[in-house]
């Protein structure tokens, strides 16, 4: 096969929603139809013991959440399919912000009783700045919920976004029937039976037929053919190109743990969806068809068998192929490093790859060579941006709580930073170690997993800080910087890469000091 013709066959899509919209039984109904699993396992239940397959760290089971995103990879009719689950809980928030970055696609899951939740408008508004082509599934059709219009509505308004649906529900909830596709036209006829053999869909052209009264009741029927026809009156046509450039949202409706409406989805979606798309560098755009390998950092996990204390980088490869044991150049560091075993996934089962193209994720192992956001080129200088660090919302102090073991904590903590878990600042008044986190669950997941995969015990101390900011300053012999420096010593601190960072105590008194520090500049992110 040619090269061009590897990179036709790639789709690479994350997977978002707020908490539990489905996004996990989403996914794993997806592998069911690319062969990859067997039978799903239901993802809350605790009697069965398999859990799901793409959450493996312990912490996710017991919770029945997702924290890391984990990607997935398989192969449906022809297609290589790359998915990324992301964490739909808000305090991972920043895992998923980074994830965004290394997709293609997107597949945004909508609860039918809950509608637009926040956290899908911060999500949804990260690929509307980047222009990120978005599918939007309606999930858990089998439940009571909100009218097939109003959360069409609701989704315009609320997420900004142009949808147009490509199929549509039969009745809801109690009496829910079936779908009606009409991107294939179509019905498929629900029984509620969730495992993988559903009965074939009956085709159904033409509407006005008296079969499709024999299918679904008169009742059904006629709501069905007015619904249809205001479809067709209020919204746009679906077009390629205008999805394709992120100004048009396709929508589906269907129930993931029913198994129902998923096939017409991915379908569709192999159909439809972009190929690897070209990505902006410091230097120039980067296209995929390029010979030349490059590829960025967009995650890092620490301890994905705890056995081993293995730490894997997660890379996108952008252009080019990568190749086992062929040395790359590492821009940041400015050296070259070849890896023997690169990693393709399957949730936590892993192969060694020789070769891979652009859009696929290759796990490589690191030693501590690799941060967030690092670029590996054949040798050209270039560095691909657009992976920042937000500023934090919650403030803590870590202390070590066994002092016989301070050396497994200092490593465990950096360890736990580089893979982006949250951000450190050490205080330059007495050196002092405070955790940055986006969100107040993020400190148990920590604790929980210096103990476990550590050794190491800490406590926290509650930080009275409203915003961490990063300081940028034109001229930093000047004296308005050094008074700055000094009359706020008690409040400055340094992240990780030695950035100075301004710690505010309330929005009052950051506004003060902007105030009378004109010639300093503070950010809420660290790539500016």
């Amino acid at each position: 096969m040619k090269f061009t013709d590897e990179i036709g066959r790639r789709r690479t899509f994350g997977i978002i929603s707020h908490p539990d919209a489905g996004k996990t039984t989403l996914t794993e109904k997806l592998l069911l139809f690319g062969g990859a699993i067997q039978e799903a396992g239901a993802v809350k239940s605790n009697k069965i013991k398999k859990g799901a397959t793409s959450d493996f760290m312990e912490i996710e089971r017991q919770r029945g959440i997702s924290v890391a995103t984990s990607v997935l990879a398989f192969e449906y009719e022809g297609i290589k399919i790359n998915i990324l689950d992301t964490p739909g809980h808000k305090d991972f928030a920043e895992d998923t912000f980074r994830t965004l970055t290394a997709v293609d696609s997107v597949i945004v899951v909508i609860d039918v009783a809950k509608g637009v939740e926040e956290q899908t408008e911060k999500l949804v508004s990260v690929c509307r700045m980047r222009n990120i082509p978005m599918i939007v599934f309606i999930n858990k059709l089998d439940r009571e919920g909100k009218d097939a219009f109003e959360l069409l509505d609701e989704i315009e308004q609320k997420l900004g976004l142009k949808v147009t649906p490509l199929s549509f529900p039969i009745g809801m909830g109690y009496d829910f029937k079936g779908i009606y596709n009409i991107w294939e036209k179509n019905i498929n006829l629900f029984s509620g039976d969730s495992r993988k053999n559903i009965e074939e869909t009956i085709e159904i052209s033409d509407l006005s037929s008296s079969e499709l009264n024999d299918t679904i009741g008169d009742d059904a029927a006629d709501t069905l053919r007015e619904e249809l026809e205001l479809v067709e009156g209020i919204y746009p046509k679906f077009e390629q190109n205008e999805y394709q450039n992120g100004s048009l949202q396709p929508v589906f409706f269907g129930s993931a743990l029913n198994n129902f409406g998923v096939r017409e989805l991915l379908d569709c979606f192999i159909t439809i969806a972009p190929p690897p798309r070209p990505k902006e560098s410091d230097i120039r755009v980067v296209h995929p068809e390029e010979q030349d390998f490059t590829g960025f950092v967009f995650k890092i996990h620490a301890n994905m068998d705890p056995k081993h204390r293995d730490r894997l980088a997660f890379i996108k490869i952008v252009s080019g192929t990568f190749e086992r044991n062929v040395p790359y150049l590492h821009t940041r560091h400015n050296k070259k490093l070849k890896f023997s075993s690169p990693n393709a996934f399957f949730a936590e089962k892993k192969e060694i790859v020789d070769i891979s193209y652009p859009g696929d994720i290759v796990g490589l192992h690191d030693t501590g060579n690799f941060k967030i956001g690092d670029t590996l080129t054949k040798g050209e200088i270039l560095n691909y941006k657009g992976i920042p660090s937000f500023s934090p919302e919650h403030f803590r102090y870590i202390n070590n709580a066994d002092p016989m073991k301070s050396k497994q904590l200092a490593k465990g903590i950096d360890q736990l930073m580089d893979e982006g878990v949250a951000q450190l600042f050490t205080l330059e008044m007495n050196g002092r170690k405070v955790i940055g986190t986006v969100g107040a669950l993020q400190y148990e997941v920590i604790q929980y997993r210096l103990e476990h995969e550590y050794g190491a015990k800490c406590t926290y101390e509650n930080l009275n800080v409203h915003k961490a900011c990063w300081v940028e300053t034109e001229d930093e012999n000047s004296d308005e910087f050094k008074d700055f420096k000094r009359v706020k010593s008690k409040f400055l601190a340094k992240d990780k890469q030695g950035q100075l960072v301004f710690f505010a105590d309330s929005s009052f008194s950051l506004q003060m000091t902007q105030q009378k520090y004109p010639s300093i500049q503070f950010h809420y992110t660290s790539e500016f």
